[in-house]
C-alpha cells in the first residue's frame, strides 16, 4: 500500500469516527461493537489452463493452480456505526507455468492471479441519517450488472476502491448513490506497476423502481487516471431493466442500456463514442433462453472503454476483449441456461450454461471471430452443524475463441472449488 493510499484511508476513517465518541457516550455498552461482530471467511481453489496460438512471445500452454484464503471481521452496529476489516492471501500451488503479470514468464499466456497478500477491505460506515449509509475506506462497489463498476470477483484477488460513498433511500422506490474514489486497487496486486490507479473518480448513480417490469437507472462516471490516461473518460448513461409474466408459466425479462463517453482529465485523445446494449430473455421453469446485442463505439484511434468493470462477465469468457479494439466492438450472442430439477440430490440445483458469441468491429467490416462458452456450476450446504465449512460451490467452465481478423485462437478451462465459513 502506497503512502498516499495509507493517508487517504486514515483520513477517511478518522473523519468518519470524529463524531463517534460523542455519539457513543450517550448510552449503551460500546463493547457490543465487538461482541456482536462476526468472523467470516472463504477458501477458493482454482485450476486454470490456457491454450493460446501466439502471438510471440507466447509459445506454451499455461497452467495455474491457485488457492485464495480470505478472512475478515465485521463488527456489530453500535450507535449507527459499523466497521469491517478483510484480508486476502493468494498462493500458487503448482509449478507456476503461467504469466501472472509479475513473474516475467511471457512464454505463457496471462492468468491474472499473482501471489499476493492484500488488505482487501477496511471501512467504517455510519447510518445516523434516515435511510442513508455513509461508508469510508477500502470497499467493494458493484453497480448494476458491473459493466462499468465492479469488484472482478471472478479473479482470486478483488478489485477494491479507497473511497467515500454515500447511499440514500429516503424517497420511496428511489436509490441515490455518490462515491468519490481516491485509488483503484486492481486485481494485479500492489507489486504490479499498474496495480493501483490513483484517481480521482466520481460516481453519480440513481435507480428508480417504478414496477417489476420497469427499473430506471441513470449514471455518470468521471474517471481521471495519471497512470492510465487513455482510460480517463466521462460516461453518461441510462439503463432499463424489468421482468413481466407472459402467462402462468412464461416470463419475459430484459435489459436495455445506452451511454455516451468522451475524453476526460489526463486523456489527450479527442473522442466521443456511444454504447448500446439490449438483452431480452424468456424464462420457463428452470430454463432461460436469451439473446443479446452489445455495441462499443470506436473511431480507429479511440474506443469506448470500461476499465473498472467486471470485464470477464462480458464479451466472452476467453477475455479477448478486456480492452475494446480501436475500431470498436459489436457482440451478438445467444444463450441457454437450465437449472436442474428432479434429477436426484447430487444433480438438483446444478446450473448449466451455454453461450455463443459472434464478434465484429463497430466502425469497419472486420470480423473479430466467434466464441463458445460452457459452464456447469452448483452450490450446496452441509447439514452437519458441527462441520466448520457449511456452504460449498463447485464449477467447471470452458471457453473456445475462434479468431478471424484479430487476436489468435484461444481455449480456456477452469475447475473451481470453494467453501465459506
Amino acid at each position: 500500500m502506497t503512502s498516499k493510499n495509507k493517508t487517504f484511508l486514515l483520513i477517511c476513517l478518522a473523519t468518519s469516527s470524529f463524531l463517534a465518541p460523542a455519539t457513543i457516550a450517550q448510552a449503551g455498552d460500546s463493547s457490543d461493537f465487538i461482541k456482536k461482530g462476526t468472523f467470516y471467511g472463504d477458501i477458493r481453489y482454482r485450476y486454470e489452463t490456457v491454450d493460446q496460438d501466439g502471438p510471440a512471445p507466447v509459445t506454451a500452454e499455461a497452467h495455474a493452480s491457485t488457492l485464495r484464503v480470505r478472512t475478515g471481521f465485521k463488527t456489530g452496529v453500535y450507535q449507527n456505526f459499523q466497521a469491517l476489516i478483510e484480508g486476502d492471501f493468494v498462493a500458487n500451488l503448482g509449478d507456476g507455468d503461467y504469466n501472472d503479470g509479475l513473474n516475467g514468464r511471457t512464454q505463457y499466456p496471462t492468468i491474472a492471479d499473482p501471489e499476493t497478500e492484500e488488505l482487501n477491505q477496511l471501512w467504517l460506515s455510519w447510518t445516523g441519517l434516515p435511510e442513508t449509509t455513509i461508508k469510508a475506506g477500502r470497499q467493494i462497489i458493484n453497480l448494476d450488472n458491473q459493466r462499468f463498476i465492479g469488484s472482478v470477483g471472478w479473479r482470486q484477488n478483488d478489485q477494491t476502491f479507497d473511497a467515500l460513498s454515500i447511499e440514500n433511500k429516503s424517497i420511496k422506490d428511489l436509490s441515490l448513490m455518490y462515491a468519490y474514489i481516491r485509488t483503484v486497487n486492481r486485481i494485479y496486486g500492489t507489486d504490479h506497476s499498474q496495480g493501483n490507479w490513483d484517481g480521482p473518480v466520481h460516481i453519480a448513480h440513481a435507480t428508480y423502481a417504478h414496477a417489476p417490469w420497469l427499473n430506471l437507472t441513470g449514471y455518470g462516471y468521471w474517471m481521471d487516471f495519471e497512470l492510465a490516461p487513455t482510460s480517463s473518460s466521462r460516461t453518461l448513461g441510462l439503463r432499463l431493466t424489468g421482468e413481466t409474466p407472459l402467462s402462468d408459466s412464461w416470463k419475459l425479462a430484459y435489459e436495455a442500456e445506452a451511454a455516451t463517453q468522451s475524453d476526460h482529465g489526463n486523456n489527450t485523445a479527442n473522442y466521443d463514442e456511444s454504447y448500446y446494449y439490449l438483452s431480452p430473455a424468456l424464462k420457463y421453469g428452470g430454463w432461460t433462453l436469451g439473446m443479446g446485442y452489445e455495441s462499443l463505439g470506436g473511431d480507429g484511434t479511440s474506443a469506448f472503454q470500461t476499465p473498472l468493470a467486471t470485464l470477464h462477465a462480458f464479451n466472452g469468457w476467453a477475455d479477448k476483449f478486456l480492452t475494446t479494439p480501436a475500431n470498436g466492438l459489436e457482440d451478438k450472442y445467444a444463450k441457454v441456461s437450465y437449472k436442474v430439477n428432479g434429477a436426484g440430490a447430487w444433480l438438483d440445483n446444478t446450473v448449466l450454461d451455454l453461450v455463443y458469441h459472434d464478434y465484429d468491429a463497430e466502425d469497419t467490416s472486420s470480423d473479430y471471430g466467434s466464441e463458445w462458452n460452457l459452464q456447469a456450476s452448483r452450490t450446496f450446504k452441509t447439514e452437519d452443524s458441527t462441520y466448520p465449512f457449511k456452504e460449498w460451490s463447485v464449477s467447471i467452465k470452458y471457453a473456445d475463441y475462434d479468431a478471424d481478423d484479430l487476436y489468435t485462437d484461444t481455449e480456456k478451462l477452469w475447475l473451481t472449488l470453494g467453501t465459506k465459513f
